[in-house]
Formats: C-alpha cells, structure tokens, sequence
C-alpha cells in the first residue's frame, strides 16, 4: 500500500510542479519588467520640459545616502507599503483603513472593533502565519484545523471560510504565509454590507505589499530550532512616471517540534501599477503559493483531559500523512478620479485552488485499559474562486451635512470539487486499536469510498449591491447606515447517486452605526449589524434533502465602545458587545429525520486593547478579552447551555519592546487564557496557560538589522489548541529563530 501512497504523493507533485509554470513563466517576464517600460519612460521622456527634465534625473537617494549627521539612531526602517491614501502607519499603530467602510476612514470614526498587525509588528514578532497574527489581537482563537488550513473562532464562532485579501473573500482552506503581506486587519463582529455572507464573529482582511513607486530592496534569511530556513524577498521601483513594479518571494523548508513533522513552501507574487492618466490608474498582480506539510492531528483525551504523553509525540501511521496544497491567484484594481470628490473603484479576483490531504489520526479516547483507536481518510478539493466588486463613492454636501456615500455591487462565482476516502486497514476495518504507549499502526491501509464519503460538486453564484452613507452631522457627532442585498444561489449535486439540490436566498443586512467624537482624539460609538450564513456551512459542502429547506443563520451584532488617541502614537479602545446567532439548525421533535432552525447562540463580551508609543523608544501592544459564549436554544450538536468551544472566558496579552540604545532593542511579550472546552459537548477541557516570548535586535547598520526571537520563553508545557476531543494540538516548547533582515 504504501507504494501506492508514494504514486499519490508524485502525482500530486508533478501536478503542483505543471501549475508552477504559470508561475515560473511570469518570473521570467518580470525579471525584464525594466525593458517592458521603455515605451512608457521615451513617451514621458519626449513630453518633459527641460525643467522637468531635470527633475527627472534626480536618483530617489536610498536609506544609505540619506544617512548622515541628522540621524541619531541607525534604526533599520522596515519597508511597507499599503493601498493608496491608507494613512499613516507609526510602528504598531494604524490609523486608516477601507475595510470596515469601503472608503478611506479614520479608524478613530470606525464604529467598529478592529486590530491591525502592521508590518512593524510582523517583523518584530517573527510572524509568517495566520496563527502567529492573530496571539495579540482580543477575543479570537486559533483553531488546530486539522492540521491542513487556517481556522479561527472569532467571538465564539468558528470559521473556515472568513478570510479575505485586499477585500475579497479568499475562499480556500490551506495555511497562509505573510510573505507578500503589508499588513493585517482583524474587524469584529458581522459586518456584511462590507464582506457580504458569514462573518459570524468577524473577519480577517490581509493587505497585500504592491507596486506603489516606493523603492524597495529587502531581503530576510532565517534559519532556527527544528531545522527551520527560510529566505524571502521584497523588490520594487518605479521605472517611469506611469510604471511602477514589485516583486515578493519566499522559500521555506522547516520542521517543527512534533515527530515527523515538516513543512515547505514557497511563493512568488509580482505586481505591477501603471497610470492610465493623470486620475486613472491600473494595478495587476499574480501570486503562486505552494505548501506542502505533514499533516499533524495531534493527540488524544483521557478521562475529559488531554492525554498525558511527551508533547512530540505522534498518533497514527507517520507515512501516510500528508497535506499539499497550490494557489494561483490574480487580481486587477482600476481607478479612476473623476472629480476631487467622486472615484470609481473596480476589483476582480480569480483563484484557483488545488488540495489534497491525507490523515491517520487518533480517532476516540485513550481507554481505562490504555488503548485508542486509529482511523484516517484523505480529501481532494479543487476550487475556483472569481469576485468582481464595483464601489462609486462621493463627497457631497447638503446644507450643513457634509457626507461620504458609497454605491456599489459585487458578483461572485464559486465551483467547487470533492471527493473522500475512507482508510481501510487490512482492507477490512476502518479503525485499529494501538497501545497509547506505542501509539504507531503500520497496518496495511487500503483508502477507497465508505457509504458517506462525499463525492460531489457545488456551484455557488451571488449579485449584490449595496449602498451606504457617512454623515458628519456636526464636528462632534458622526452617523453610518448601509444596506446590502444578495441574491445567494447554491446548486449541488451528488455524484454518488445522482441527486441534485439547489436553492436561492434573497438576503438583506442592515448596517447602522453613531460615533461621538467630544474631542478630535476621542470617540464614543454604538453600531448594529447583520449577516447571514446559508444552511449548508460556511464551505457549502452539507447540503442535503435535511438541509436544503433551511432558511439561513442570522448573525447580529450589538456593539458600543470607544476609542482614544492619547496622543499621535498611541491608541487606546475598548468595546462591550452581544453576539446573537439564530436559525441555527436544530432535530425536529416530530421527526428525528429532519432539522428545523430553532437553534441560537449567543457570545456577550468584553475588550480592551493598547497599540502604539508609551514613549519614543517604547512600544506596547496589550490586549484583554473577556467572552462568555454559549448555546442558548437547543442545536443539532449540542443542548442548551453548553459552552462553545475554544472560547476562553479571559484572555490577556502584552508585548513590549524597548530601544535601549541606538544599537540594541528587546522585547518580551505574554499571553494567557484560562481553561477551554475542545468541543461542543463540553466533556474535555483545555486547561488555561501562560506562555512568555522575547526578542533581541541588534542593527548592524541603518540598513541591517539582526533579531533573535524565542517563543515560550519558560519552556513550559501548555495545550495550544484542538480540532475535537480527540486532536489536540500541544504548545510549541522553548523556540528559537534567529533573522537577518538588510534594506539594500
């Protein structure tokens, strides 16, 4: 069997190696991006003044060439871009964004609960994953997913599908990297007149790095505990007044503190903006994205803990396990400016993603007598991912009104393939029993189709439109209403018997939100929103003759807080909110057969958060999230009153880095939560932990900087997270990375 398991694995290989070409063809047309702006640099050349002329020939000085007496510290300057006229960034501290609203707004006018992870922090803290984003941001958990995709519960909803790039939905389950990422933004709470469908607890929007004119030329080299290497690459320029490229690469091959575990990855995104005129500009890129890992489900419970075994230790069959996953991904944004005061923005998005994955895994509870049972299946996903969104926006007047309205549509086509299989050892059995003392099967596994595994196609299709309006009523008071319409069209067929399903929602989500502003720096703010999840899942794969007649969840949203620039650098919020989820599925009393949508949940919370400067050589980020999250009508998984899981009743983070010299920084961080349950059924629980981490720099130059960053600080053993009662996920031991990062 396992000669049939290696065929796989090359098959899978050679197929992500055929989609790499694409990939590899651009790289070779992006080398000479130089040369293919040449008629764009002779045109401007031949329409310059002498004056401009001049000009022209002034070199962009680089970091080196502005070094001099003015400088008092040779701190290395990290390069970040962002989308146009998205404000200031002052190191851990954003100050705008177009996520929330659409338009370009102060976060301080946000009437939302929102953290950005800027790219200063990216850096500082080492972070390359969804997972490692998300540690200091209040009220979210990650989620062990299987071991194969990012998953998060977002006030105490768990998601696969609310992620987003530059405002797209990026639906696709497999492990982000923030290679070519500028920065990342966590809303919370629902928020479809923006994002449209789901968003049950919130969103998580990356920003992506792109060619803006910025001269960039960085490189970072890594390498760390459990083999871990790792390059990356960061160009751009602008060639002519019209043209402008960036380049971002990666390549990773690292192991991980688990048996048999590793993992790698590489991608490639160039993008390129070139100015159709003087208000109307075209920004394309293209990214190709492979990862390849051991697929890792961690450990089994024991009398409702987690079993008590070495933290590296594996479960199951360590030569079957595998994940692989390719993206390719492109996008094009134009912009025009017809006025000072009316822009038109239109933004299309294709991916496509291919998946395979494979698991043999703890399937039950270590028993009284110290056995458990091993079970597995694989999973192969192909999905096509295509948005469109168009936003007309203006600035308009009426008496002493002064507003920002939005109009705009989105249509979204999702196709989706997925076929399963079932692990059968000995060709016979779909489990096997092992001692947790020795807990490896080297059983013959045969994988082939049991009478549930899913072999189907889904097509999703939804037309919105909506509008919203940005009203400064005075200086002091502020209003936001919106309205969305979408028309969510889902077919499914099931190619094992032939059976097809499909059904169209008609759904409307009201956004309504007052900001208060006593003083420019301070803002007091109330909001209602509402989306809405159609009764097949977030990944729309359980759609069946129970489900089909299901109207959609309701999320909504009741949120008031507030949020204070102490002063430019530093930022201080704090939100009080009540999260309802309703029409969830629920047994019919009168025929156990079928399901109604009686079910709720409710998430009623607490955070707080600090970003920013306490002092010029002092950063702070620091987090506190209070959560109480439970089923308070009767579901399909769980009865009233149980608790959901992953949700840690408190939650607080810090992290502080401090410039002792001009030379030399450091930084220490701490997370804690207390005690979570690994599933609905409330019968495992987590226990609570407090993990500490730190970091060393030392720049080398005002271009070079040298970091040590160690996870887990302590050494202290802690469960992380779970996808079940049965896979636990241990906490990484004492970790170390060291980083080079040099501006060129």
């Amino acid at each position: 069997m396992s000669i049939t398991i290696n065929n796989r694995k090359n098959r899978r290989r050679l197929k992500a190696l055929q989609q790499s070409i694409p990939a590899t063809l651009l790289f070779s047309l992006a080398a000479p991006m130089p040369l293919f702006a040449q008629a764009a640099v002779a045109q401007d050349n031949a329409q310059k003044t002498v004056a401009a002329s001049v000009k022209h020939k002034e070199k962009t000085k680089t970091p080196a060439e502005t070094s001099g007496a003015e400088k008092t510290m040779p701190t290395v300057v990290v390069k970040t871009t962002a989308l146009p006229n998205d404000g200031a960034v002052d190191g851990y501290k954003a100050g705008m964004s177009r996520s929330s609203t659409r338009t370009q707004t102060p976060l301080i006018d946000v009437p939302q609960s929102i953290s950005v992870v800027t790219q200063d922090q990216i850096q500082d803290q080492g972070i390359r994953s969804m997972g490692e984003a998300i540690r200091y941001v209040p009220g979210i958990v990650v989620h062990q997913g299987e071991s194969n995709r990012d998953q998060l519960t977002i006030r105490g909803n768990n998601t696969t599908a609310d992620f987003f790039i530059d405002g797209a939905r990026d639906d696709a389950q497999y492990f982000r990297d923030l290679y070519n990422i500028d920065r990342v933004e966590v809303l919370k709470g629902p928020n479809a007149m923006a994002f449209g469908r789901g968003g049950s607890g919130g969103v998580v929007n990356r920003i992506s790095k792109t060619a803006d004119g910025t001269r960039v030329r960085q490189a970072i080299v890594e390498g760390g505990a459990y083999d871990h290497k790792r390059i990356q690459a960061d160009v751009g320029d602008k060639i002519s007044d019209t043209f402008s490229f960036r380049i971002n690469g990666m390549l990773e091959e690292s192991g991980t503190f688990r048996q048999y575990s590793d993992v790698e990855r590489h991608g490639f995104n160039p993008t390129a903006t070139l100015a159709l005129g003087e208000n109307t500009s075209l920004q394309a890129g293209y990214e190709y994205f492979h990862d390849n890992r051991f697929n890792d489900r961690g450990i089994p419970s024991q009398n409702g803990l987690p079993y008590r075994t070495d933290p590296r230790t594996f479960f199951g069959d360590p030569t079957q396990n595998e994940s692989d996953a390719t993206i390719n991904s492109g996008y094009a944004i134009f912009t025009h400016d017809f006025t000072s005061d009316l822009q038109l923005r239109n933004y299309t998005r294709y991916t496509d993603n291919s998946k395979f994955y494979q698991d043999v895994y703890a399937g039950s509870a270590v028993n009284g007598a110290g056995n458990l049972s091993i079970v597995g299946y694989n999973n192969d996903i192909e999905r096509g991912n295509f948005t469109n969104q168009t936003d007309l926006t203006k600035k308009f007047e009426t008496g002493s009104l002064k507003h920002t309205a939005l109009v705009g549509m989105e249509i979204t086509r999702q196709d989706s393939e997925a076929f399963r299989n079932t692990a059968f050892f000995n060709d016979a059995t779909t489990s096997v029993t092992v001692p947790a003392s020795n807990p490896i099967t080297t059983a013959p596994i045969t994988f082939r189709q049991s009478a549930s595994d899913a072999d189907n196609h889904s097509e999703v299709r939804v037309y919105a439109g909506y509008v919203q309006d940005q009203i400064d009523i005075t200086k002091h008071l502020q209003l936001i209403g919106g309205l969305r319409f979408d028309s969510f069209d889902l077919s499914y067929h099931n190619n094992r018997n032939g059976q097809s399903f499909s059904r169209t929602d008609n759904l409307l989500s009201p956004r309504l939100g007052v900001v208060v502003k006593p003083q420019d720096n301070l803002s007091l703010y109330g909001s209602y929103g509402v989306s809405h999840l159609p009764s097949s899942g977030d990944q729309f794969s359980t759609l069946t003759i129970a489900t089909d007649a299901l109207k959609p969840e309701k999320l909504e949203n009741y949120e008031i807080g507030a949020k204070w620039d102490i002063n430019p650098s530093l930022n201080l919020t704090a939100a009080v909110y009540q999260l309802d989820r309703t029409n969830t599925s629920a047994v019919d009393p009168n025929d156990p057969t079928l399901l109604v949508p009686t079910g709720a949940s409710r998430t009623r919370g607490v955070e707080f958060g600090a970003t920013g400067r306490i002092a010029d050589q002092w950063q702070i980020i620091g987090a506190y999230a209070f959560q109480d999250a439970e089923i308070t009508k009767t579901t399909s998984t769980a009865a009233a009153g149980r608790k959901v899981a992953l949700v840690p009743e408190h939650m607080l983070s810090v992290w502080n880095k401090y410039d002792f010299t001009p030379q030399w920084s450091a930084a220490i961080g701490a997370i804690h939560q207390t005690k979570q349950f690994a599933a609905i059924d409330n019968t495992v629980t987590l226990k609570g932990y407090t993990r500490f981490d730190g970091a060393v720099y030392y720049n080398i130059t005002p271009d070079a900087r040298l970091q040590l960053n160690v996870e887990n600080l302590l050494d202290r053993n802690y469960i992380q997270t779970a996808h079940n009662n049965n896979n636990i996920q241990p906490g990484s031991p004492q970790t170390f990375r060291v980083s080079l990062l040099a501006n060129f």
